[in-house]
């Protein structure tokens, strides 16, 4: 049998309706490079989700490539990007930022999550440093919403760190590769006009929520930087069939597909903490999204060996594991209650 796998949220391909449509629309003609219609299509749809009609909308490959290009767009060479210590540019993308010759500058976090004071108090004490001109300079502050511990930012705290970035004119960007998941959480105050009223740069995450790959980027004021389609090309995060993209981002924003999927792996992701916690099976962070972390000890882990797939967060001093589990849209009861029974 092949094994569940929890380890993350695109393990699977596609949702049926983009596959469906993507053989539907195969043989139909369009010009490459997002200038098609399904691309457009999109935009148009993206942009009333985002009550953002003058957005500028753009199709890119991967979360990656989406990061990078975003940062280098907005950044001047001697400019850094304000993250979480936890953050996913900072940890988990190759050093892909600093490759592209901006460094990452990193700052303690609260559960994964940057506080508007611990930013201003960076920004105060760079600014007022006599030395400054011999460092990098910040330009630019980066979330992920949820973050990489599965949490994610309230209205109130987005609003205080979007006020700190406008006394020091510098952009906040917004890495949304598990945007939906963080909409769709019970926790969560805050839709999608607001996340794009709240920053100067966001994407929304479709590699991770249902799509076969790609990122929708949104400069929601129209404020691109200068040239960004080529800048996406330099980055390689341009698809030549553009259509691929534009196609997947217009089914899932018909019909509030993309919310009601993401709407799945909260459900399980809460069926998922539920049964760690009914087994004695602490949690490392409550988070309320599509991770949960257990903390597990070797003999929780045997019987999951070979049948059920999952990450290795961190080991703890005491010698206990701090996994993750990853739900996603489309995680099943079957697998949950397959987990369960192996518990």
């Amino acid at each position: 049998m092949t094994p569940v796998s929890f380890t993350c949220d695109y393990c699977e391909g596609a949702h049926p309706k983009i596959l469906q449509r993507l053989l539907d629309t195969n043989m139909i003609q369009a010009s490459g490079y997002g200038e098609d219609p399904f691309c457009f299509s999109a935009r148009a749809k993206i942009r009333e989700a985002t009550c953002c009609p003058k957005a500028d909308v753009f199709f890119l490959v991967g979360g990656t490539q989406t990061n990078a290009t975003i940062i280098d767009s907005m950044l001047r060479g001697y400019e850094g990007v304000i993250a979480a210590a936890s953050g996913h540019i900072a940890v988990h993308e190759s050093g892909a930022i600093e490759f592209g010759g901006h460094k990452v500058i990193t700052l303690p976090a609260k559960e994964g999550k940057l506080e508007a004071v611990t930013i201003e108090d960076y920004l105060k004490v760079f600014h007022a440093d006599e030395a400054k001109d011999h460092m990098v300079l910040p330009g630019m502050v980066y979330i992920s919403f949820p973050t990489e511990y599965g949490t994610i930012y309230s209205r109130s705290e987005l609003e205080a760190i979007k006020a700190v970035c406008k006394r020091y004119g510098i952009p906040l960007f917004i890495d949304g590769a598990r945007l939906g998941y963080g909409l769709q959480s019970p926790a969560c105050d805050l839709t999608l006009p607001e996340i794009a009223s709240l920053c100067d740069v966001f994407y929304i995450g479709g590699t991770k929520v249902g799509a076969l790959c790609g990122e929708a980027v949104v400069f929601p004021r129209g404020n691109a930087p200068a040239h960004f389609f080529t800048t996406v090309k330099q980055h390689g995060a341009l698809l030549a069939k553009g259509r691929l993209l534009g196609l997947q981002f217009d089914t899932l924003f018909t019909d509030g597909l993309y919310f009601e999927i993401s709407r799945n792996a909260i459900e399980k992701a809460t069926e998922l903490k539920q049964l760690f916690l009914s087994k004695g099976i602490p949690l490392y962070i409550d988070s309320p999204t599509n991770q949960q972390f257990p903390i597990m000890t070797k003999e929780d882990l045997a019987p999951l060996e070979g049948k059920v797939l999952y990450e290795v967060w961190e080991t703890l001093p005491d010698g206990r594991f701090v996994t993750r589990f990853a739900t996603s849209w489309a995680t099943s009861e079957a697998q949950i209650e397959y987990l369960a029974s192996l518990l």
